[in-house]
C-alpha cells in the first residue's frame, strides 16, 4: 500500500502539471519511470545529481492552465461520463476559480467539443500509425483494432464521440468524401490502394469504408449493450474473425 500511494501521488502530480517529481523505484529504474512516462509523454526521467541510482527526478514541460483544464475534464469524462464534467468541478480540480475557467472555454459545450475533437485526433494518429503494412487486407484489419481498443478502454469518451447525436458531427457521404474525417480517410485510402492493385474488388471506396466502420461499430454497440455472453477476450476473437469474414468478401 505504501508503494501504491507514492506511485499514485507521483502520477497525480505529473498528470496535473507539476514540473518536477522525485521517485524512489521499487525495483530499479525502469519500471516506475516507464509508468510515469506512459502517463505523460512530456516527462523525462533523469538521475538526481550526486545521488545513487535508486532516486530519480521526472522533469516535464510545464502545462498551461488551458492544458490543465483539458486534462482534468478528460479524466472526469473518462471516469464518470459527460454529466460529471461541470465547469465548477473542473475548476476545483485545476485549482482556479469557477469564473476563471470561462476565460479559457466559453461554456461547457465548448469544452466537451474540444474533448471530442481531441479524441478524434488521438484516434486518427493511432490509425495513421498502422498504415505501414504492405498487405492491404492485413492493414485494413489492423486499422479497426484501435477502434475496439478505444471503445473498451474509454467507454464514456467513445460513446460521446461516436454514438451521440451532435450538431457538429460529420455526415455521410458529403463530409467523408470531402475528406473531413481523419480516421475514415485512412481506411478509404487503403481501400483505394487495394482496388488499384487488384487485391480488392472494384467498388466505391467510401461506401466500403463506411460499411467496414458500421460493421465494427455495430459489433461494439451490441457487446456494450450486453448482447454477447462472451468475456472481453472472447469478444475480441469474435470481433476480428467477423472483420476477417467481411474483408474476405471484398477481395478480388
Amino acid at each position: 500500500m505504501r508503494h501504491a500511494r507514492w506511485i499514485w501521488e507521483a502520477l497525480r502530480q505529473v498528470y496535473f502539471g507539476q514540473e518536477q517529481v522525485s521517485l524512489t523505484p521499487i525495483s530499479g529504474l525502469s519500471w516506475p519511470c516507464r509508468l510515469v512516462r506512459r502517463r505523460n509523454p512530456l516527462c523525462v526521467a533523469q538521475p538526481l545529481p550526486g545521488k545513487v541510482d535508486d532516486v530519480y527526478t521526472v522533469y516535464m514541460t510545464k502545462l498551461t492552465t488551458n492544458e490543465k483544464i483539458l486534462r482534468a475534464a478528460h479524466k472526469l469524462f473518462d471516469r464518470e461520463g459527460a454529466d460529471a464534467v461541470t465547469m465548477r468541478r473542473v475548476a476545483e480540480i485545476v485549482g482556479i476559480t469557477p469564473m476563471a475557467i470561462y476565460r479559457h472555454f466559453a461554456n461547457r459545450e465548448t469544452l466537451l467539443k474540444r474533448l471530442s475533437d481531441d479524441s478524434f485526433d488521438a484516434a486518427a494518429q493511432d490509425w495513421q500509425a498502422r498504415t505501414q503494412d504492405p498487405d492491404v487486407v492485413k492493414r485494413l484489419a489492423a486499422l479497426l483494432e484501435p477502434y475496439l481498443d478505444y471503445a473498451l478502454a474509454h467507454p464514456h469518451l467513445f460513446e460521446h464521440a461516436f454514438s451521440m447525436q451532435r450538431e457538429d458531427a460529420r455526415r455521410f457521404p458529403e463530409d467523408f468524401r470531402a475528406r473531413r474525417s481523419p480516421t475514415l480517410n485512412v481506411v478509404a485510402d487503403a481501400l483505394i490502394e487495394g482496388m488499384r492493385l487488384g487485391v480488392l474488388r472494384k467498388d466505391d471506396p467510401w461506401d466500403v469504408a463506411m460499411t467496414l466502420w458500421a460493421h465494427a461499430h455495430g459489433l461494439i454497440a451490441l457487446y456494450r449493450a450486453g448482447r454477447f455472453s462472451y468475456d472481453e477476450a472472447r469478444f475480441r476473437q469474435f470481433y476480428f474473425a467477423s472483420i476477417g469474414r467481411l474483408l474476405d468478401g471484398i477481395k478480388a
